[in-house]
């Protein structure tokens, strides 16, 4: 049965931030993932987690509000970038995540490719002890972001050739980008590492858009340490939508019994 994780930046916001871990080892979630954790300290966060596994967070991306969506592809932000991930590294390795999303941020053309491919094999270098992850994002949810292809982030992969930099598959964004989100899957599951899902077309509960949950649940199980991750927005609260986590693993033990 494959692990799944609570978007504690999407999920669980009916209470404080740090409240969410518990409240989603309490609704079933094996773990959590939040995407920036760095309003908090590290200490705050362990006492927070009490235990529950954190499978994800991402590099800090800057000043959001005035655009800012990461570094690594940036040419001019070479030292920005190095040293955020630097913080992140220092967080997921002392709160124990297994991976580290390396944003690209807002840039285009072969020097920022030239850049990301740089910063990720010196990423990687610097942190024996993680995977990293990249993903390609829809240009509606995040203009100018430089990685907004599959393809692309597949040929970035295939260039880099490192066994701990792999892609994160987001349906939610596939979808988006692509239209086919199984098709996506089909064509790059063998270089994912990390998986999130949300209902499509309306990034509400999870389900639809053509896309057979209970078979990536059985592909995943094939994967090695590959989490998935709910990163969707409720319809209502929270833990009133989470039929669909319940019927997953009630199937999976099933199948399993």
């Amino acid at each position: 049965m494959p692990r799944f994780a609570a978007n504690l930046t999407f999920l669980f916001t009916e209470v404080p931030m740090l409240d969410r871990p518990d409240w989603a080892a309490r609704t079933g979630f094996d773990g959590v993932e939040v995407l920036f954790p760095y309003d908090h300290p590290v200490a705050d966060w362990e006492k927070a987690l009490a235990g529950v596994p954190l499978a994800l967070i991402n590099t800090p991306p800057g000043n959001w509000i005035s655009g800012d969506r990461g570094f690594a592809a940036r040419p001019d932000d070479v030292g920005h970038f190095r040293d955020g991930f630097l913080r992140a590294a220092d967080y997921a390795i002392r709160l124990g995540a297994g991976c580290v999303h390396v944003m690209a941020g807002v840039a285009k053309g072969p020097q920022a490719e030239a850049t990301y491919v740089e910063n990720l094999a010196w990423a990687a270098a610097q942190a024996p002890a993680l995977r990293l992850t990249i993903e390609p994002l829809n240009p509606d949810d995040m203009p100018g972001y430089f990685l907004n292809d599959y393809d692309q982030a597949a040929r970035i992969l295939d260039d880099l050739a490192h066994d701990r930099v792999g892609l994160q598959f987001d349906l939610w964004h596939a979808a988006r980008l692509h239209g086919d989100a199984s098709l996506v899957w089909a064509t790059h599951r063998h270089r994912v590492n990390h998986v999130q899902i949300a209902g499509f077309p309306g990034r509400n509960e999870p389900g639809g858009g053509g896309f057979s949950l209970p078979a990536l649940c059985d592909e995943v199980d094939k994967l090695d340490d590959v989490w998935i991750a709910a990163e969707y927005v409720p319809a209502k609260g929270t833990a009133q939508g989470l039929f669909w986590l319940n019927a997953l693993k009630s199937r999976s033990a099933l199948i399993g019994a």
